[in-house]
């Protein structure tokens, strides 16, 4: 099975580009979604985020705040690490368990899209990696009118990830991001009939890894 990571800077259209392969009939795995998942109520990810972070982090309904979290550990670098090394391992496990799944069930591509993909997962456990890049002031504009964070809250985003250049080092293909939601569709188009009518040409790989999943995988991170 071909695996495929798919990545990019918060707000540079990861999503708008999964929503059109799942579209197209392309398997595709959210990382983002499994982030919510892995700390829904009565998991272990939900307990050990309400253990490190105490119960001022919680909505009304008991489900954690994501906003009240994020106003947490943003601004600070160690506690930001310290949710993300409860949270990646969970999630990196799941998206393993997902790709076995489909790999039994003789699925012949599936796509993974991951925020952190050059930072938690590793480029070189996928076959190829595309990466859909616009620029951080584009992105801060759209996280302040489509997400209504302040601009202060966007720039933390964004230099919590890791640098541009680093992710954009670990692309096979890029996809430009930076204009419409309706460009970025046609630059998904345009590969997906591509690799339907010459078939799946990646990169060659001598050898490809596992995800890895330690207790201690806690991605390095721009500081």
């Amino acid at each position: 099975m071909i695996r495929v990571g798919l990545t990019g800077g918060i707000a540079a259209g990861k999503s708008v580009a999964g929503s059109r392969l799942a579209e197209l009939g392309v398997t595709v795995v959210d990382y983002d979604q499994l982030a919510r998942a892995v700390v829904l109520p009565g998991t272990p990810g939900y307990a050990a985020v309400v253990e490190a972070f105490s119960e001022a982090i919680l909505a009304a309904d008991g489900t954690i705040d994501r906003a009240a979290l994020a106003a947490t550990v943003f601004p600070d670098h160690d506690a930001l690490d310290q949710l993300e090394g409860i949270i990646h391992p969970l999630v990196i496990a799941e998206g393993q368990r997902l790709d076995d799944l489909a790999e039994a069930r003789g699925e012949t591509m599936m796509v993974h899209s991951i925020p952190l993909l050059v930072e938690a997962a590793g480029p070189e456990v996928f076959d190829t990696v595309i990466v859909i890049d616009a620029p951080p002031e584009v992105r801060v504009a759209r996280l302040v009118e489509g997400r209504g964070m302040t601009e202060q809250e966007a720039w933390d985003r964004i230099d919590a990830q890791t640098d541009d250049d680093v992710r954009l080092a670990a692309a096979d293909l890029i996809w430009d991001g930076s204009g419409s939601e309706d460009n970025l569709r046609r630059q998904v188009d345009q590969w997906v009939e591509g690799i339907r009518a010459n078939g799946l040409s990646f990169r060659p790989r001598s050898e490809r890894t596992k995800f890895l999943v330690t207790e201690d995988a806690v991605p390095d991170k721009k500081r």
